[in-house]
Protein backbone atom coordinates (compact mmCIF):
# COMPACT_ATOMS: atom_id res chain seq x y z
CA UNK A 1 0.00 0.00 0.00
CA UNK A 2 1.77 3.32 -0.83
CA UNK A 3 2.43 5.60 1.88
CA UNK A 4 -0.06 8.54 2.08
CA UNK A 5 1.05 12.00 2.03
CA UNK A 6 2.07 13.59 5.63
CA UNK A 7 1.26 10.57 7.54
CA UNK A 8 4.55 9.77 9.22
CA UNK A 9 2.62 10.11 12.76
CA UNK A 10 0.77 7.07 11.93
CA UNK A 11 4.19 5.33 13.33
CA UNK A 12 4.12 7.12 16.59
CA UNK A 13 0.48 7.31 17.53
CA UNK A 14 0.90 4.79 20.10
CA UNK A 15 3.31 6.39 22.16
CA UNK A 16 2.80 10.59 20.96
CA UNK A 17 0.74 11.60 24.03
CA UNK A 18 2.69 10.08 26.21
CA UNK A 19 6.17 11.36 25.16
CA UNK A 20 5.03 14.95 24.89
CA UNK A 21 3.52 14.88 28.60
CA UNK A 22 6.87 13.93 29.58
CA UNK A 23 8.46 16.44 28.05
CA UNK A 24 6.44 19.31 28.17
CA UNK A 25 3.95 18.48 31.13
CA UNK A 26 0.59 19.70 30.53
CA UNK A 27 1.68 22.59 29.13
CA UNK A 28 0.73 21.69 25.33
CA UNK A 29 -2.66 21.08 26.40
CA UNK A 30 -2.78 23.62 28.41
CA UNK A 31 -2.01 26.14 25.43
CA UNK A 32 -5.25 24.46 23.44
CA UNK A 33 -7.54 24.65 26.38
CA UNK A 34 -6.92 28.49 26.47
CA UNK A 35 -8.02 28.86 23.26
CA UNK A 36 -11.44 27.69 23.83
CA UNK A 37 -13.27 30.12 24.99
CA UNK A 38 -12.72 32.04 21.74
CA UNK A 39 -14.93 28.88 19.85
CA UNK A 40 -18.17 30.62 19.25
CA UNK A 41 -21.08 28.40 21.03
CA UNK A 42 -22.64 27.63 17.33
CA UNK A 43 -19.93 27.30 14.71
CA UNK A 44 -18.34 25.23 12.33
CA UNK A 45 -15.21 23.74 13.34
CA UNK A 46 -11.95 22.54 11.35
CA UNK A 47 -9.57 20.82 13.53
CA UNK A 48 -6.34 19.92 11.11
CA UNK A 49 -3.87 17.62 12.80
CA UNK A 50 -5.16 16.95 16.33
CA UNK A 51 -3.81 13.88 16.49
CA UNK A 52 -5.04 11.31 19.21
CA UNK A 53 -8.73 13.05 19.73
CA UNK A 54 -7.82 14.97 23.23
CA UNK A 55 -8.37 18.02 21.97
CA UNK A 56 -12.00 16.44 20.14
CA UNK A 57 -12.65 15.38 23.67
CA UNK A 58 -12.47 19.12 25.15
CA UNK A 59 -14.59 20.50 22.78
CA UNK A 60 -17.07 17.76 23.14
CA UNK A 61 -16.78 19.30 26.56
CA UNK A 62 -17.80 22.55 26.15
CA UNK A 63 -21.32 21.88 25.37
CA UNK A 64 -21.29 24.05 22.34
CA UNK A 65 -23.32 23.16 19.25
CA UNK A 66 -20.73 22.51 16.97
CA UNK A 67 -20.47 20.83 13.44
CA UNK A 68 -16.88 19.36 13.20
CA UNK A 69 -14.80 18.09 10.51
CA UNK A 70 -11.42 16.15 12.37
CA UNK A 71 -8.77 15.84 9.41
CA UNK A 72 -5.87 14.01 9.79
CA UNK A 73 -3.48 12.23 7.39
CA UNK A 74 -2.24 9.67 9.86
CA UNK A 75 -4.85 6.91 9.98
CA UNK A 76 -3.69 5.46 13.26
CA UNK A 77 -4.28 9.09 14.91
CA UNK A 78 -7.19 9.04 13.24
CA UNK A 79 -8.46 5.96 14.24
CA UNK A 80 -7.77 6.86 17.89
CA UNK A 81 -9.95 9.71 17.82
CA UNK A 82 -12.53 7.78 16.40
CA UNK A 83 -12.16 5.50 19.31
CA UNK A 84 -12.20 8.53 21.91
CA UNK A 85 -15.55 9.96 20.62
CA UNK A 86 -16.86 6.58 20.44
CA UNK A 87 -16.25 6.44 24.23
CA UNK A 88 -17.30 9.40 24.91
CA UNK A 89 -20.69 9.01 26.36
CA UNK A 90 -21.91 12.13 28.12
CA UNK A 91 -24.59 14.13 26.33
CA UNK A 92 -22.86 17.03 23.91
CA UNK A 93 -24.15 18.84 21.36
CA UNK A 94 -21.58 18.23 18.51
CA UNK A 95 -21.78 16.59 15.13
CA UNK A 96 -18.25 14.79 14.58
CA UNK A 97 -17.35 13.88 10.68
CA UNK A 98 -13.78 12.38 10.86
CA UNK A 99 -12.09 12.51 7.53
CA UNK A 100 -8.54 10.96 6.45
CA UNK A 101 -6.03 13.27 4.53
CA UNK A 102 -4.47 16.41 4.13
CA UNK A 103 -6.13 20.06 3.41
CA UNK A 104 -6.24 18.72 -0.24
CA UNK A 105 -9.38 17.03 0.67
CA UNK A 106 -10.95 19.90 2.03
CA UNK A 107 -14.15 20.93 -0.97
CA UNK A 108 -13.71 23.77 -2.06
CA UNK A 109 -17.30 24.62 -1.13
CA UNK A 110 -16.24 24.24 2.59
CA UNK A 111 -15.91 27.37 4.88
CA UNK A 112 -15.17 27.31 8.69
CA UNK A 113 -15.76 29.53 11.46
CA UNK A 114 -12.82 28.20 13.48
CA UNK A 115 -10.14 26.72 12.28
CA UNK A 116 -7.83 25.05 14.77
CA UNK A 117 -4.08 24.04 13.87
CA UNK A 118 -2.67 22.29 17.35
CA UNK A 119 0.94 21.77 16.95
CA UNK A 120 0.76 21.50 13.47
CA UNK A 121 2.07 24.14 11.40
CA UNK A 122 5.73 23.33 13.09
CA UNK A 123 5.95 20.40 11.20
CA UNK A 124 6.50 21.77 6.95
CA UNK A 125 9.25 23.86 5.22
CA UNK A 126 8.50 27.54 4.28
CA UNK A 127 7.10 26.39 0.68
CA UNK A 128 4.58 23.65 2.08
CA UNK A 129 3.63 25.26 4.85
CA UNK A 130 2.85 28.67 2.59
CA UNK A 131 0.64 26.16 0.37
CA UNK A 132 -1.08 24.75 3.48
CA UNK A 133 -2.03 28.03 5.48
CA UNK A 134 -3.18 29.19 1.59
CA UNK A 135 -5.33 26.47 1.86
CA UNK A 136 -6.94 26.63 5.12
CA UNK A 137 -6.99 30.74 4.57
CA UNK A 138 -9.57 29.86 1.83
CA UNK A 139 -11.41 27.75 4.13
CA UNK A 140 -11.68 30.23 6.65
CA UNK A 141 -15.03 31.97 6.89
CA UNK A 142 -14.32 35.80 5.96
CA UNK A 143 -15.50 36.73 9.87
CA UNK A 144 -13.60 33.68 10.86
CA UNK A 145 -10.84 32.94 13.71
CA UNK A 146 -7.51 30.90 13.07
CA UNK A 147 -6.75 29.38 16.73
CA UNK A 148 -3.18 28.82 16.83
CA UNK A 149 -1.00 26.77 19.32
CA UNK A 150 2.42 25.54 18.42
CA UNK A 151 6.31 26.10 19.24
CA UNK A 152 6.77 29.61 19.04
CA UNK A 153 9.34 31.28 21.14
CA UNK A 154 8.90 34.47 22.25
CA UNK A 155 12.50 35.16 23.61
CA UNK A 156 15.40 36.33 20.65
CA UNK A 157 17.66 34.60 20.83
CA UNK A 158 15.98 31.70 21.31
CA UNK A 159 17.27 30.11 25.07
CA UNK A 160 19.61 27.45 24.61
CA UNK A 161 17.86 25.08 25.98
CA UNK A 162 14.93 26.02 23.61
CA UNK A 163 16.79 25.69 21.28
CA UNK A 164 18.32 22.44 22.21
CA UNK A 165 14.48 20.74 22.50
CA UNK A 166 13.74 21.49 19.32
CA UNK A 167 16.87 20.35 17.54
CA UNK A 168 16.16 17.19 19.57
CA UNK A 169 12.21 17.24 17.64
CA UNK A 170 13.09 17.29 14.56
CA UNK A 171 15.83 15.17 14.67
CA UNK A 172 13.33 12.58 16.53
CA UNK A 173 10.38 13.27 14.09
CA UNK A 174 12.84 13.60 11.15
CA UNK A 175 13.46 10.20 11.60
CA UNK A 176 10.47 8.44 12.61
CA UNK A 177 7.52 10.11 11.22
CA UNK A 178 9.40 11.93 8.26
CA UNK A 179 8.93 15.25 9.18
CA UNK A 180 10.41 17.83 6.25
CA UNK A 181 11.11 21.22 8.75
CA UNK A 182 14.59 21.41 9.87
CA UNK A 183 13.74 24.51 12.32
CA UNK A 184 10.62 26.28 13.13
CA UNK A 185 8.77 28.25 10.97
CA UNK A 186 8.43 31.99 10.43
CA UNK A 187 4.90 31.83 11.57
CA UNK A 188 4.49 35.88 11.72
CA UNK A 189 5.86 36.47 8.04
CA UNK A 190 3.43 33.41 6.73
CA UNK A 191 0.14 35.06 8.49
CA UNK A 192 1.21 38.25 7.95
CA UNK A 193 1.33 37.19 4.02
CA UNK A 194 -2.34 36.37 4.46
CA UNK A 195 -3.57 39.54 5.88
CA UNK A 196 -4.41 37.73 9.38
CA UNK A 197 -3.66 40.02 12.38
CA UNK A 198 -3.07 38.43 15.93
CA UNK A 199 -6.43 39.23 18.58
CA UNK A 200 -4.95 37.30 21.63
CA UNK A 201 -2.03 35.66 22.96
CA UNK A 202 -0.91 33.73 25.94
CA UNK A 203 2.49 31.64 26.54
CA UNK A 204 3.22 28.32 27.92
CA UNK A 205 6.10 26.61 29.08
CA UNK A 206 8.45 29.35 29.98
CA UNK A 207 7.54 31.26 26.48
CA UNK A 208 8.30 28.43 24.17
CA UNK A 209 5.03 27.22 23.42
CA UNK A 210 2.39 30.14 22.24
CA UNK A 211 -1.60 30.21 21.74
CA UNK A 212 -3.04 32.81 19.35
CA UNK A 213 -5.96 33.70 18.30
CA UNK A 214 -5.94 35.25 14.66
CA UNK A 215 -8.23 37.12 12.01
CA UNK A 216 -7.99 38.67 9.17
CA UNK A 217 -7.40 42.23 8.69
Amino acid sequence: MPKLPDSGFNRVASFYDALSRLVYGSALQQAQLALLPFVPRQARVLVIGGGTGWLLVQLLQTGKKLDILYLDAAPAMLQRARQKYKKYKKPHCCRVNFRLGTENCIAPQEQFDIIFTPFLLDLFPAQRLQQLMRKLAAALAPDGQWLFADFWPVQQPVPWWQSLLVRGMYTFFGFLSDVQAKQLPDYATHFKALNFEEKYSQVFYKGMVQAKVLRRN
